[in-house]
């Protein structure tokens, strides 16, 4: 398709839902469809999922492509992508399935173990689940403190907790757990934190990574959402053997969880300069603040660009799966 007739295709951009992220994501999906428009396609339209209207409206408008700029659960999970599978309308980023192992922390591992893919220790408990003083003596004799405390399935740092006390660790396990689910433990690994985006299909490659500088105890709400300049180094200060062995272990871990259209995978990089990976992101912030928009701009990539190129992976994937 060319690029005349690609700017042709009606776009439905669809952010909000029912989330903890439903702002982040409306946030989203704003700048996305101005994007769209700046680059020249001429018909964008903003849908939120929770909208009364929301299915009408997608299965009736004749849109060519949907762009989904949801965040957390009914976004990242595999469920709007499933209601866009049965309507057959492309749609941006990765599939049901690469979506639902992505989402769920505790999969994504077991995933990136298998594949020799180093990840934090950490074990999973049901949320509500109170543990015993035995318990709780296991696993700080195990993992050791601090602990990492969050929702198996959930992003944007909602109900994480940072444990450095073994007499708060089953408060932090009722706060991540509040929403159901189940809840992860994890190991502290100290050491540089940074993200690494991946772009593509078939043959995804690595943008710059971003250092993240925060001066908190580390990447919460508060810091996410300030100005991107106080908190993002790009390219990240790495030795250059281990910048270009993080850049691939992102497009390893995108290919093992079998992403497509884009990712984002974070990191803490130890003292001995091993990456480890935190969590991949399927569907990254879409906002001026946001890491990947801001990486790709370092690789010469202007946000209405990166936009395009979304809705033409999609148009490419929806053509190879037909």
């Amino acid at each position: 398709m060319d690029t005349e007739q690609l700017k042709r295709q009606r776009i439905a951009v669809i952010g909000g839902g029912w989330s903890d992220e439903r702002e982040i994501s409306l946030q989203s999906a704003t700048e996305v469809r101005a994007a769209l428009l700046e680059a020249g396609f001429e018909a964008v339209d903003l849908l939120d999922l929770a909208g009364d209207d929301f299915v009408a409206k997608i299965s009736s408008g004749a849109y060519d492509v949907a762009f989904v700029a949801l965040h957390g659960a009914y976004g990242e999970d595999g469920c709007i992508q499933g209601l866009l599978e049965v309507l057959h309308i492309p749609y941006t980023f990765s599939g049901v399935a690469a979506s639902a192992a992505a989402s769920e922390k505790q999969m994504a591992k077991a995933l990136f173990d298998e594949a020799g893919i180093r990840t934090p220790r950490g074990v999973d408990v049901p949320a509500g689940a109170g543990l015993t003083d035995d318990q709780i003596d296991q696993i700080v004799e195990s993992l050791g403190l601090p602990l990492f405390v969050k929702p198996a399935a959930n992003g944007s740092s909602f109900g994480i907790s940072r444990v450095t006390s073994r007499a708060v660790l089953n408060d932090a396990i009722a706060a991540a757990g509040s929403a159901g689910g189940r809840v992860l433990i994890e190991e502290c690994v100290s050491g540089t934190e940074i993200t690494v985006p991946v772009i593509g299909n078939d043959d995804p490659h690595a943008l710059p990574i971003v250092e993240i500088v925060t001066g908190a105890e580390f990447y919460d709400l508060k810091v996410k959402y300030e100005p991107s300049s106080l908190h993002h180094v790009i390219p990240a200060r790495l030795d250059p053997g281990v910048y270009a062995k993080a850049q691939q272990i992102a497009v390893d871990a995108h290919k093992v969880l079998g992403c497509r259209g884009c990712s984002r995978s974070d990191f803490i990089v130890t003292d001995e300069g091993v990456p480890v990976i935190l969590e991949t992101n399927t569907i990254p912030g879409m906002t001026a603040n946001s890491l990947l928009p801001d990486s790709a701009r370092h690789g010469g990539i202007e946000f209405p660009d990166l936009c395009t190129r979304f809705v033409r992976y999609a148009l490419e994937a929806h053509e190879e799966r037909a």
